[in-house]
């Protein structure tokens, strides 16, 4: 089983940046892809980006490509979402979670961090 912990959240004004960081524990090995979601109030929760765990290679969602960047430390277990030129629609709570060989869904979500953007 692997766990997933976000941090990084907050405040921040329309064109700033945020980084958010996801902690993974657990059974770490056992990782396919580690991706970012978010989830605005009274919406559904949208698929954000998602990065490979072993090879690296990214997928990101339209309304945030050439503006979020994700990235990974597997030293550290960790997955970076970085956020730029950020926009009042980006405002929501971010979640992270792990695809899992032989799962059919993405688990060990973590407790989700706010992302606030200001106008």
């Amino acid at each position: 089983q692997v766990s997933l912990v976000e941090s990084g959240g907050g405040l921040v004004q329309t064109g700033g940046s945020l980084r958010l960081s996801c902690a993974a524990s657990g059974r770490t090995w056992n990782i396919y892809t580690v991706g970012w979601f978010r989830q605005a109030p009274g919406q559904e929760r949208e698929f954000v980006a998602h990065i490979q765990w072993s090879g690296g290679s990214t997928n990101y969602a339209d309304s945030v490509k050439g503006r979020f960047t994700i990235s990974k430390d597997n030293a550290k277990n960790t997955v970076y979402l970085q956020m730029n030129s950020l926009k009042p629609d980006d405002t929501a709570v971010y979640y992270c979670a792990a695809y899992v060989f032989g799962s059919r869904n993405y688990d060990g979500w973590g407790q989700g961090t706010q992302v606030t953007v200001s106008s």
